[in-house]
């Protein structure tokens, strides 16, 4: 089905508009742009809720005090280049979804596929098995090739752990993306019909969908020159339920204020790399992951940015257990439904 694009303004307290039924009902988007074109990139007008400092989230890149007192190249870097990968890519059984439903099916890493009854959202997929020098230990859920129909891809910022021009490429088929400001110019040639970049708390509506873009406490570089690029996280709207997929943070007092203005279904939250080689706070450990559950006021936790990659010093099976123990200790564990790569749930 083809996606709309309008922007409005959301509030928790609003119905979901309407399905628009021209593919593009404001004139100021004109649709298709040329394919090689920098012109296919649109920016949403700015608003009130976008004119905060952006630099009062974002991570400084100065590493911590006592970073050197251990190497991350010989303790962690060098032992993952002889560990075997682990996990099965088996074909994924996907069920059919119900109006009112959500289907998700986490990938690996921060990558999730999102179904509704009427679309399919792709969410920072990766399906490489490198990250530059940096080895995946476990395996993909299920092969790309698996993959239903994408009608949406959604990337939270510019890292190489969450945009992957190799995977975006092979996803690519004419269908929309959306990005933070300042990351479109990494996608725009790659296959997709349109690149819209958010700002802050911008919302794009795309067909049944509504999608904005929240704060969150990282960076967004993709190389160190490049600081000016956006990062965030999303808040998916569709059939009167709301997905949130945090992206990369450390815990912040934003989350209260996203918890203010969504109400917020299934929270899709970071819970690993908490023990960086430079020994910044840059994500989420799983305690802060519970807080920060907690304070969005959401329904369901579902952990990820675990278990793929190791990015940090802490072993790979230490986050699942430590959210666990921490939600226990809250009394939420009810509320955290821990998933199996490339295992669809309906929730």
């Amino acid at each position: 089905m083809p996606l709309a694009a309008n922007c409005c303004s959301l509030h928790p307290s609003k119905k979901l508009c309407v399905t628009p039924v021209a593919p593009y009902r404001s004139p100021e988007v004109p649709i298709p742009f040329p394919k090689k074109s920098r012109r296919n990139i649109v920016r949403q007008a700015s608003s009130d809720d976008t004119a905060t400092d952006k630099r009062s989230t974002r991570v400084r890149l100065r590493p911590g005090s006592d970073w050197r007192k251990r190497n991350f190249l010989t303790e962690v870097l060098i032992p993952t280049l002889f560990t075997k990968r682990s996990g099965d890519r088996a074909r994924p059984l996907f069920p059919k979804v119900d109006a009112g439903q959500l289907c998700i099916t986490w990938i690996g890493h921060a990558s999730f596929l999102i179904q509704t009854h009427e679309v399919n959202v792709l969410i920072d997929p990766l399906w490489s098995m490198w990250l530059k020098v940096i080895k995946r230990l476990k395996q993909p859920g299920f092969h790309i090739h698996h993959l239903p129909s994408i009608d949406l891809v959604l990337v939270t910022h510019a890292h190489f752990d969450h945009l992957d021009r190799r995977t975006l490429r092979r996803v690519a088929a004419d269908q929309p993306i959306v990005v933070p400001l300042g990351v479109g110019n990494l996608v725009h040639r790659l296959g997709f019909n349109i690149v819209h970049e958010l700002d802050e708390w911008q919302l794009i509506e795309l067909g049944p969908l509504k999608i904005s873009l929240t704060p969150a406490h990282h960076w967004g570089a993709r190389f160190l020159a490049d600081s000016h690029r956006g990062f965030g996280g999303f808040v998916i709207a569709a059939d009167g339920r709301t997905v949130f997929h945090c992206g990369d943070s450390a815990y912040f007092p934003g989350f209260k204020e996203i918890g203010k203005r969504y109400k917020i279904d299934i929270a899709l939250l970071p819970i690993g790399a908490y023990d960086p080689p430079l020994a910044r706070e840059v994500h989420m450990n799983p305690e802060e992951a519970v807080q920060a559950f907690i304070e969005l006021g959401a329904k369901t936790l579902v952990p990820m940015h675990y278990g793929t990659f190791r990015l940090s010093f802490e072993p790979m099976d230490e986050p699942p257990q430590r959210l666990l123990t921490a939600a226990r200790a809250r009394g939420i564990e009810d509320k955290v439904v821990v998933m199996t790569e490339g295992k669809p749930v309906v929730l």
